[in-house]
């Protein structure tokens, strides 16, 4: 079953104004059956293949003029030659969306496309599926706890198989071997530990040192290896708010992971009902919501920065979008209950700025809409309605 993807009409639309089209995202996240669905008539190669690999590679003029000039261009990080070949197409022809580019290692696309296609392409980043995607199919469920188990990934709604196998082979094939290939993980096994550590900091703040002591490895591996699970979309870290205030702000980021199920994986959380008890469900909670937010944001191309606010006295708010020229204060609870202390964070925060009818929302495990003065309460499944102002 295809899943259609709110990102489609974008890329629909830059593929009418730029010569080249970059599709990147974790594996699996369905970059391959999005651009073949959205360009049916293209030819399609994919540099997985040894062959076709070993083509491009011996010949890339040639390759190029074996695929002619609208080709879907699949793992194209494995011929990095091909990209001045590509350049120099975009550059001779007036015509649009001649390549669509797809890849998994985002590091090192990223750091290609920025050396020779800038200006020449259109970027979009597809994470897995969002809630919103899901409800148009009807696969979403009552409860936050099933969704965030299984999680988002399109394998797991489009063919019946056992989800929690699936995630384990895909920790194992593509995270550790995808990684492997970008930076010499001398080891395995301390890597699969690390990764494991910070699924078990899940919305909590970013001590390296501390991780580093945890599994015998230096400060430096462990900056290393977390710029790179964030540079391949397993990850994401939220930076902490602290424009314009003179009293003492945490200034250490938080981690979260972009696909709850994999973080339930990691930490062994065998079944939904087992997490709905788990001493993470908050913070995992709040990465879901996050990672909702972050969906809608690429997948709209609304340009912006989620921050969270904390100080030094324990007065938080879960996230903060700056985007468009608007500041819009979220609180995340994964209670089903509202309740009164659900608010003492946004309030703190509107003092502190002396902004007290400021717009601001909570997002809450529960399914009920509720307007209380200038907070707007939305339950988990209509958490994006946040962004419909941007």
């Amino acid at each position: 079953m295809f899943i259609n993807r709110q990102i489609a009409r974008e890329i629909k639309e830059a593929a009418g104004q730029m010569p080249v089209i970059s599709i990147t995202g974790p594996r699996q996240s369905g970059k391959t059956t999005l651009a073949r669905a959205l360009f049916p008539d293209y030819k399609y190669v994919n540099l997985e293949d040894i062959e076709q690999r070993d083509f491009a590679l011996a010949d890339p003029k040639g390759f190029l003029q074996t695929t002619g000039e609208r080709a879907i261009i699949d793992e194209i990080q494995y011929v990095p030659e091909l990209f001045s070949y590509i350049q120099i197409r975009a550059d001779e022809t007036d015509k649009k969306g001649i390549y669509i580019l797809t890849g998994s290692q985002n590091f090192l696309l990223r750091e290609k496309i920025s050396q020779t296609l800038a200006g020449r392409v259109a970027i979009f980043n597809l994470l897995p599926l969002s809630v919103a995607e899901l409800d148009e199919y009807g696969l979403v469920t009552d409860d936050p706890e099933s969704l965030m188990h299984k999680g988002f990934y399109p394998r797991l709604y489009s063919s019946k198989i056992n989800y929690s196998n699936w995630l384990n082979d895909y920790i194992q094939t593509y995270i550790e071997r995808d990684v492997r290939q970008i930076v010499n993980v001398g080891d395995l096994n301390s890597f699969r530990q690390f990764i494991k550590v910070c699924a078990a900091r899940s919305g909590q703040l970013i001590n390296l040192s501390e991780i580093g002591n945890d599994i015998s490895v230096s400060y430096k591996t462990v900056k290393r290896w977390l710029s790179i699970l964030e540079a391949s979309y397993i990850i994401f870290t939220v930076m902490p708010y602290y424009k314009n205030f003179n009293k003492r702000i945490i200034k250490s980021s938080k981690i979260y992971f972009y696909d709850t199920g994999v973080a339930c994986n990691l930490l062994n959380i065998r079944n939904p009902s087992d997490l709905s008890f788990h001493y993470l469900r908050g913070g995992i909670f709040e990465g879901f919501i996050l990672s909702e937010f972050k969906k809608y944001m690429l997948n709209h191309k609304i340009p912006g920065e989620i921050y969270f606010f904390r100080d030094s006295a324990g007065n938080e708010v879960d996230a903060i979008i700056e985007a468009n020229g608007k500041f819009i204060p979220v609180e995340i609870k994964a209670g089903k209950t509202i309740k009164p202390e659900f608010f003492k964070g946004l309030l703190y925060l509107k003092n502190l700025l002396k902004l007290t009818e400021l717009q601001d929302f909570v997002i809450y495990g529960g399914d009920t809409t509720q307007k209380r003065a200038n907070t707007t309460v939305y339950g988990w499944k209509n958490a994006n309605k946040v962004l419909y102002q941007f």
